[in-house]
């Protein structure tokens, strides 16, 4: 039975959307992204009209689009609807015919290094899935809450938001249709509705004199002993030719982005890896500099094939440093043109570290036993359709989460929390930065971290810039702190947190900054969220 509604949800999210001239909701949810997903069912299992509006075919983002070795490492901090959604995940995996190619068994045992064990048998919770499998579920979640979806659906960039005295009357998309609602939350990576209601963010790294944070601005992540330079004189592409400021100064560049592709040793599910049309083997000569340098000896110490059922893998490190700058405030066109350019170089960069003489013949032959998996993303030739947007716009809100409160010394602060984190403070390098006969590397941070409160001022505007929008992904906090926050479990969680606050906000005819905030965490506890971490 669960197969049949699977395959009619799916049937039904084909189908395109009419641009009618406007559409009117209570709560309006834009992105469709996991976190998207768990505020549309949050608010509209508490009695309010939902449209949920995907920027593309898809609904989860980066949770169902490659990155399905889940971040969680505390799963007992993880609680609500996305503990639902686990749940239904393990329930999936319990029934003989999800697997056909291995057991339950072996599947677990093979991810137990990689995932934090990947399952809790006592909350029958599990954070290791396939992507599809994991599509499939959240559609079915927003068909039983009775959310209407709206695919293909991006909001304008010229003209895509109606503000009256700090608050948002209306979006409009990029095919003409303009949605009215009472509350508004943006859920997508880029913060697009929030940046054109005139909310305040920031872009970057803030230098270490703005939140007094050790782990702030410009820093020095280690050398490569190599040349920078390729036998021709050019400099290796994407490199930066000198060092862009001080350490410690900051400024407006993000972490990598990259693809979390799908990858499989099955012969029977299995499409070879192909060759991409404007292959460049020079884009891929800091991965010879490093393996030259003897600190890449094996191929999973360049790339990471983290076991997922039925023999397919999350595969990681496919980042394309430099290259993500202009993403945040770039148009849709030049949006696009950068996440072919992280295609190019991921699949160019399988295709290499499988071909490539120069490559040691060791990871030449393991890289030989992988190919595309033929039954992921079908409408994509196997290949994921969301870009790894690790860190994009960050509001500027009420409250500002920073490493302060990441590292527990500032617990007080957090008078009303609306969701945990638990994850290391993880940015992946910025740069990598010509140094004589040296390479830089830049920008990296990895510090672990205990379980900490996010506060419910974070997800909010000042009240003077607007009233009726929350932001669960691109969130008031610091670069530093977004480095722990930004995973996909904590996104799915604060999202959770904003359709309650926003049915909230209609039920009391009151802005979001002023919901009566004691009331909101009890209602969330009520429902389920995690707010403090027992031991």
């Amino acid at each position: 039975m669960r197969r049949v509604l699977f395959s009619l949800v799916a049937l039904f999210a084909a189908l395109p959307v009419s641009a009618s001239v406007s559409k009117t909701c209570e709560v309006c949810v834009y992105g469709g992204s996991a976190s998207g997903v768990c505020a549309s069912i949050e608010a509209a299992r508490m009695g309010a009209k939902v449209l949920l509006l995907c920027q593309d075919s898809h609904v989860g983002g980066m949770a169902t689009s490659g990155l399905t070795a889940t971040d969680i490492n505390k799963h007992r901090v993880v609680g609500g609807i996305a503990e639902e959604f686990y749940k239904r995940i393990y329930s999936y995996y319990l029934d003989d015919s999800a697997w056909f190619n291995q057991s339950r068994e072996e599947f677990m045992e093979s991810t137990r290094k990689r995932t934090y064990s990947g399952k809790n048998d006592a909350r029958k919770m599990q954070w290791v899935y396939e992507s599809g499998v994991a599509e499939r579920i959240m559609k079915e979640m927003l068909a039983e809450a009775g959310v209407e979806v709206l695919y293909n659906s991006p909001i304008s960039l010229t003209d895509g938001v109606e503000l009256k005295k700090s608050r948002i009357k209306s979006i409009r998309t990029e095919n003409g249709l303009r949605i009215r609602a009472k509350v508004f939350i943006d859920a997508s990576y880029e913060g697009d509705l929030m940046a054109q209601a005139g909310v305040s963010y920031l872009i970057g790294r803030e230098p270490i004199s703005k939140y007094g944070e050790s782990l702030a601005g410009i820093r020095n992540h280690g050398m490569i002993k190599g040349s920078a330079y390729l036998a021709d004189g050019r400099l290796i592409p994407k490199l930066a030719p000198s060092l862009y400021g001080e350490f410690g100064e900051g400024d407006n560049r993000t972490q990598a982005y990259c693809y979390r592709v799908t990858l499989t040793d099955d012969p029977n599910n299995m499409i070879p890896l192909r060759k991409p049309e404007g292959y460049d083997p020079d884009m891929f000569e800091m991965i010879l500099r490093r393996i030259e340098a003897e600190e890449k000896k094996e191929l999973k110490d360049v790339i990471t094939f983290t076991p997922m059922p039925n023999r397919k893998t999350d595969t990681n490190h496919l980042d394309y440093f430099g290259a993500s700058f202009d993403y945040p405030e770039g148009d849709y066109k030049r949006r696009k043109e950068i996440a072919a350019e992280h295609r190019l170089y991921a699949e160019g960069m399988l295709w290499f570290l499988g071909h490539d003489e120069r490559v040691p013949e060791n990871m030449r032959q393991e890289m030989a036993r992988w190919g595309w998996a033929k039954d992921e993303f079908i409408d994509n030739s196997s290949f994921p359709h969301q870009i790894y947007v690790r860190e994009s716009r960050r509001m500027q809100g009420e409250y500002i989460m920073t490493q302060h409160n990441i590292e527990g010394k500032r617990n007080e602060e957090i008078t009303h929390p609306a969701g945990m984190g638990s994850y290391p403070m993880d940015c992946h390098f910025v740069s990598y930065i010509a140094q004589g006969d040296s390479i830089m590397i830049e920008g990296g941070i990895f510090v672990p971290t205990k379980p900490y409160q996010i506060d419910y001022g974070a997800l909010i505007p000042k009240e003077e810039e607007c009233t009726n929008l929350l932001v669960p992904v691109c969130l008031s906090a610091s670069h530093v702190a977004y480095a722990s926050i930004r995973m996909e479990p904590v996104y799915m969680v604060l999202g959770q947190s904003c359709g309650t606050a926003a049915a909230m906000a209609i039920q009391s005819k009151c802005p979001v900054q002023k919901i009566d905030r004691d009331s909101l965490v009890a209602r969330l506890k009520a429902d389920g969220q995690i707010l403090e971490y027992k031991h």
